[in-house]
């Protein structure tokens, strides 16, 4: 269950960055984090913390939720 939701959650993350023309580098670059730190996420095998969720979605401009759906 917990495996699916951070597969989810990468999945959105991905698909929302690259249709804001994003690179994984830039949003790592705005966030202060590591650059392989976007890849893990995006593929699942890492847990995030909500802060982190929160800044990626507002650097993304977009609710938080929308990162679940």
């Amino acid at each position: 269950m917990v495996k699916d939701i951070k597969k989810k959650l990468g999945k959105n993350i991905r698909k929302l960055r690259k249709q804001k023309g994003y690179s994984q580098e830039e949003l790592s670059l705005n966030l202060d984090l590591d650059g392989s730190y976007i890849g893990k996420v995006e593929n699942g095998k890492l847990n995030i913390t909500i802060d982190k969720i929160s800044a990626i979605a507002q650097f993304l401009n977009v609710e938080i939720i929308e990162l679940f759906k």
